[in-house]
């Protein structure tokens, strides 16, 4: 009497990772995942390691997972993995008091996020034509 089993969503030649609660608000942590959208998975890794912004060692984190996943569950060959989606999504949102001049208070809203990294590998012909 358990729940059937949910159809696999993604094909065969791509694996997903996605760290679900980020504290980062959506907006700075786009900005680092569209940096790598449509890079190989080893240039993605090394711009997200050079990079100033914080934000990029949650990235580099979750894109190592997925090309982790692509590697040892579905036998996908690391060389020719790239990132075909990196995408972002609102999470909870901590509302907090900021006391002000005159007892006023003022609203501070803490933002979190979702993220979502997609790899997938290169056909073979595409990569035999460069």
């Amino acid at each position: 009497m358990s729940k059937q089993k949910k159809a696999r969503t993604l094909g065969d030649n791509e694996a997903k990772a996605m760290q679900s609660v980020v504290q980062t608000t959506p907006r700075k942590l786009n900005l680092v995942a569209q940096m790598i959208r449509g890079l190989d998975a080893q240039p993605a890794l090394a711009a997200l390691t050079f990079s100033k912004k914080r934000a990029a060692q949650d990235v580099k984190k979750v894109l190592q997972a997925a090309i982790a996943n692509a590697e040892n569950n579905h036998s996908l060959d690391v060389d020719r993995l790239f990132v075909a989606e990196a995408f972002v999504g609102n999470s909870f949102r901590l509302k907090r008091f900021h006391a002000r001049a005159r007892g006023r208070g003022v609203r501070v809203v803490k933002l979190w996020s979702n993220l979502t990294v997609i790899v997938r590998e290169r056909a073979e012909a595409a990569e035999e034509a460069k």
